[in-house]
């Protein structure tokens, strides 16, 4: 007499084999829905580090320009600094909507440095250069980033 709790694969019911492949599938949706957390995590380390190094890198440029330049073109510069701050934020903002389905872009991120450029062109105590070199420091910290990470790849 055989028990009932032994049985052969082909006495297995049907509804024990679609559980199977739902678990299948759901251990898939699993393991997509972690790799998509881990890649939103070093996404978000990415984006926190290089907001660091652009802000302090920053930081220091305006230290340099205001004991080489003077106040009024350290503050231009930092002016520039704070808009390319915000355009690297609002870039950040339009991939993490990637992250989550959305594939349309932002095109708000370069009116900022329109806008800034015009309101520096009918003020007389903005200057365009510095507040444009100013924007174009987190290039610079992007540079700075990338040699870190060719230098030491574990951090």
């Amino acid at each position: 007499m055989e028990s009932p709790l032994i049985r052969t694969a082909n006495e297995v019911p049907s509804s024990a084999k679609v559980e199977v492949d739902n678990s299948q599938e759901l251990d898939q949706q699993l393991e997509e829905s972690s790799d998509s957390a881990n890649g939103m995590a070093d996404f978000y380390q990415l984006r926190n580090s290089l907001l660091v190094i652009i802000a302090a890198s920053s930081a220091v440029i305006f230290v340099a320009v205001f004991f080489t330049y003077g106040l009024n073109t350290a503050l231009n510069y930092l002016l520039g600094a704070i808009v390319g701050l915000a355009y690297i934020r609002m870039l950040a903002k339009d991939v993490e909507r990637i992250g989550v389905g959305s594939s349309r872009f932002s095109k708000a991120r370069l009116a900022l440095l329109v806008g800034v450029v015009a309101i520096a062109s009918k003020l007389e105590n903005l200057e365009i250069l510095p507040i444009f070199f100013g924007f174009l420091s987190y290039k610079f910290a992007l540079i700075l980033y990338t040699l870190r990470a060719i230098v030491n790849p574990d951090v």
